[in-house]
C-alpha cells in the first residue's frame, strides 16, 4: 500500500529559538512524521523500542540520543519495549536558528558539519549521551537567553564528540541535500542523483570534474569518506528504499528503476547495507507498529 507521511506542525513559534518537551510515558504512539525543524531527541529506559530515521531501522538500548535533520521522516515505536517509565526530552529548533553566514565562520565549522550530517539523522554514542544527559535535564528548568546559550553549547559539544553514527542513506531525504564544500563533488552528486537509474561510470564523473579517473577516485574518497562505487550504491539504495515505501511497484520494478540490472546483486547489496531483504524492509516499514497517516 502506498502511504503518505504525516507532516507535523510543531508548536515552535517563529518568535522562539527552540521548544523543549520533557515527558514520561509507557509507550511510543506518535506516527511516522517529518517537519522542517531540527530535532534533538533523548530517550531513557526505552530498550527494545524501534527507531525509524529515513530508511534506517534499529532497536534502541536504554539510552538514546539522536539529532534529526530538517524534513527527514522519523519516529520511535514501542516494538519490544517493556518499560512503563520511559523518559523523553525532545528539543526542536528552527533550521535558521544559525544564520547561513554565521555557520560559515571558522568557529562554527563543527556545528555546521553536524547539522549537515543530521539531514540523514545521526546517533550519538552511549558515552556522549551519558555526558550530555545532566545538561539536557538542567535545560528543562531554564528559560530565556541562558537556555539558548546552553543549547548552543550542547550542540557544539555533540559536534566534536566521537563515534557519531550516520543513519539514513544520503538520497532518501529527497527534500534536502548535503553540501560537500566542493563544487566538483557537488556537481558529481547532482549527476548521480539525477541519473541513478542509468549506467554511471567513474569516467563520466571524471569528465564532469575535469580530472583523471585516478585523481578523482582519490579526491572523492578524501572528500566523502566513501568510494565512488559505494556512493553510487548508496544513492540507488536510498531511492530504492523510498520506492519500496511510497509505491506499489514490485521489488523487481524498484530494482530496475534504481539502476540495478541484476536482482541477485540488488538483494545482496540491500541486505549487506540494511541487514534485511527488500521484501522484509517493505514489510517492516509498513507494519502495523509503524503508523502513518494516509
Amino acid at each position: 500500500m502506498s502511504t503518505k507521511l504525516l507532516r507535523e506542525i510543531t508548536p515552535l513559534t517563529k518568535n522562539d529559538c527552540f521548544t523543549l518537551f520533557y515527558r514520561t510515558k509507557s509507550k511510543f504512539d506518535f506516527p511516522l512524521h517529518y517537519h522542517e525543524e531540527f530535532e534533538l531527541n533523548f530517550i531513557k529506559n526505552g530498550k527494545g523500542a524501534k527507531r525509524v530515521i529515513g530508511d534506517h531501522m534499529e532497536e534502541i538500548n536504554d539510552l538514546e540520543l539522536v539529532l534529526v535533520g530538517s524534513n527527514l521522516p522519523h519516529g520511535w515505536f514501542t516494538h519490544k519495549c517493556k518499560s512503563l517509565n520511559i523518559e523523553e526530552i525532545t528539543i526542536q529548533f528552527h533550521r535558521d536558528l544559525f544564520d547561513e553566514k554565521f555557520l560559515q565562520r571558522n568557529q562554527m565549522s563543527f556545528i555546521r558539519s553536524l547539522l549537515e550530517r543530521s539531514l540523514r539523522g545521526v546517533c550519538f554514542s552511549k558515552e556522549t549521551t551519558l555526558a550530555i544527559m545532566p545538561r539536557l535535564m538542567d535545560l528543562t528548568q531554564k528559560h530565556g537567553f541562558d537556555s539558548v546559550l546552553d543549547l548552543m553549547s550542547i550542540l557544539h559539544d555533540l559536534s566534536t564528540s566521537r563515534n557519531i553514527q550516520g543513519l539514513s542513506d544520503s538520497s532518501f531525504n529527497s527534500m534536502e541535500t548535503l553540501s560537500y564544500n566542493s563544487r566538483r563533488i557537488d556537481k558529481i552528486m547532482a549527476h548521480l542523483n539525477n541519473n541513478f537509474d542509468k549506467d554511471i561510470t567513474l569516467s563520466d564523473a571524471a569528465k564532469i570534474a575535469g580530472m583523471t579517473e585516478v585523481a578523482l577516485s582519490r579526491f572523492f574518497k578524501a572528500r566523502t569518506g566513501k568510494t565512488f562505487v559505494d556512493t553510487i550504491n548508496e544513492v540507488r539504495l536510498g531511492n530504492a528504499s523510498r520506492m519500496l515505501i511510497d509505491t506499489t511497484h514490485s521489488i523487481t520494478e524498484v530494482a530496475y528503476k534504481c539502476g540495478f540490472n541484476n536482482m541477485s546483486n540488488f538483494n545482496r547489496i540491500f541486505k549487506k547495507k540494511k541487514d534485511c531483504t527488500p521484501k522484509e524492509f517493505r514489510q517492516s516499514y509498513t507494519s502495523s507498529g509503524i503508523r502513518t497517516f494516509i
